[in-house]
C-alpha cells in the first residue's frame, strides 16, 4: 500500500451531468388484450388490478399475482367541481370521488392561485387564462418506466376513436379510427409553471381531429395546425389527457347491449359509469404508448496525480526483504513500486470508497502519470 497521501485540492476534481434515455415501446395488446379480453364481470384480465376503494386501475405486465409481474401504470379519472358534469341533475356514479381525484392531481401538478384556490389543469399552460381541461384521464406511469423522467419531445399516445368496443381502432362513418397525441415541441417549448417540474402540451394534428370529426377539438385547431389534447409532466411521469377527444362518444346514449361496457357499442357517460368502468373503456382505446425515459448519472471524477517523487515506495510488507528492496537487483537501482488501488479519504481519514486499477504500474522517479478516478451516484 502507499506510503503516503495526497490532498486533492477543488483543481482536482470535476463535477459531471450524463443523461441516459431508453426507449419505452407500451402496446395497447399488453394493456387490454394480452392476457384476454375483459368480460363480465368488467375487468377480470388478470394483469388489471381494480380495488375496493375503486379510485383508480393499476396495469401489469403479466398477470399481477405473479411474482415476475411489474407493474407498468395507474390509470384514473375525475372532474373538475366546475365542470358541467358535477352540476348535472341526471345520475351520477362515483362523483365526489372523480372530483376528489381531480381536486388531487390538479393540487400536484397545477397548484394553487392567490385566493387559496386549485388551479384547473389548462390547455396551453397559460395558467391566468384560455381553456382549461374539466374532465381528464390520467395516466401514472411507474417508476420503472419513467426513471428520473420522460424524454421531452419523445411521447406519443395512440387512441382509438370507433364507437365499437370490439374495434376501436377501426374507421368508421364518423370517426378516422384512431387519434395520435405527442409532445413534438416538448423539447424546446416546455412550461416551467408547475409545482411538480417541467411539463409539455400534448397535440393532435389537425388532420387527425377532423377526421375525428370532433368539435371541440376541430374547433381549437390553431394557425400551426395543432390542436391541444392533453399535458405531459416530465418528472411526475404523468400524463393527463382531456375528455374532449372521446366527446363524441362519451355523449351517446347508453346501449341496451352493452353490458358493464364489455361487449357491443361504447356507452359511455364519464357521470353514469364508475372509474373503473371509464378506465376499462380508456384501456381498450390505447393503441401503443412510446417515450423515451431519462436516468440521470451524475458524477465527481477526481484526478489523482503521482508526480516523479511522490509513491515511489511502498509500506507492503512483501516489498522488502531482510532491509532489502524485492523489486531492485542492484542497490544502486532507482527505487520502484506498483500501484494497484487508489483510495479516496475524507477528511477524517476514512476510507470512503476504492478504485481497482486494471493491471499494476510500474512507478519510479523518472515517471508522473494521473489516474482519473470517477465516482457515480
Amino acid at each position: 500500500m502507499a506510503t503516503s497521501s495526497k490532498l486533492l485540492t477543488p483543481k482536482d476534481q470535476v463535477s459531471t451531468r450524463t443523461l441516459l434515455h431508453e426507449a419505452v415501446p407500451v402496446t395497447g395488446q399488453i394493456i387490454s388484450g394480452t392476457y384476454g379480453v375483459d368480460a363480465t364481470p368488467i375487468n377480470d384480465a388478470p394483469n388489471i388490478k381494480n380495488y375496493a376503494h375503486g379510485m383508480f386501475q393499476s396495469v401489469y405486465d403479466y398477470p399481477y399475482l405473479s411474482s415476475s409481474a411489474n407493474h407498468i401504470l395507474d390509470l384514473t379519472m375525475g372532474y373538475s367541481a366546475n365542470s358541467v358534469l358535477s352540476k348535472s341533475t341526471a345520475t351520477t356514479t362515483q362523483q365526489s370521488k372523480k372530483i376528489n381525484i381531480y381536486n388531487e392531481m390538479a393540487q400536484v401538478l397545477v397548484g394553487f392561485n392567490e385566493s387559496g384556490s386549485i388551479r384547473e389543469f389548462d390547455e396551453d399552460g397559460d395558467l391566468t387564462q384560455g381553456d382549461k381541461i374539466q374532465e381528464a384521464y390520467f395516466f401514472n406511469f411507474t417508476r420503472l418506466l419513467t426513471k428520473d423522467e420522460i424524454k421531452k419531445g419523445s411521447f406519443t399516445l395512440e387512441l382509438g376513436t370507433n364507437a365499437m368496443f370490439d374495434t376501436p381502432f377501426v374507421a368508421g362513418s364518423n370517426f378516422s379510427g384512431s387519434i395520435k397525441l405527442t409532445d413534438y415541441s416538448g423539447s424546446n417549448g416546455y412550461k416551467v409553471n408547475s409545482p411538480a417540474g417541467e411539463y409539455g402540451i400534448l397535440y393532435a394534428t389537425s388532420s387527425q381531429a377532423a377526421g375525428n370529426q370532433n368539435p371541440l377539438l376541430t374547433s381549437k385547431i390553431d394557425e400551426n395546425g395543432n390542436v391541444p389534447a392533453g399535458l405531459i409532466y416530465y418528472q411526475a411521469g404523468i400524463a393527463v389527457v382531456t375528455a374532449s377527444v372521446f366527446s363524441t362518444l362519451l355523449a351517446s346514449p347508453p346501449s341496451a347491449s352493452f353490458a358493464g361496457e364489455a361487449s357491443g357499442s361504447l356507452t359511455g357517460s364519464l357521470s353514469g359509469s364508475s372509474i373503473s368502468g371509464n378506465c376499462s373503456f380508456l384501456r381498450h382505446r390505447i393503441e401503443s404508448v412510446s417515450f423515451n425515459n431519462t436516468t440521470e448519472l451524475n458524477s465527481t471524477v477526481y484526478f489523482c496525480r503521482a508526480n516523479h517523487n511522490e509513491f515511489n515506495y511502498s509500506s507492503n510488507q512483501t516489498y522488502t526483504s531482510g532491509s532489502k528492496f524485492v523489486v531492485k537487483t542492484n542497490a544502486n537501482d532507482l527505487p520502484v513500486a506498483y500501484p494497484t488501488t487508489v483510495g479516496l479519504y475524507s477528511a477524517d481519514n476514512e476510507l470512503m470508497a476504492v478504485a481497482k486499477l486494471s493491471e499494476p504500474l510500474k512507478k519510479d522517479p523518472t515517471t508522473e502519470f494521473t489516474l482519473r478516478v470517477r465516482l457515480d451516484y
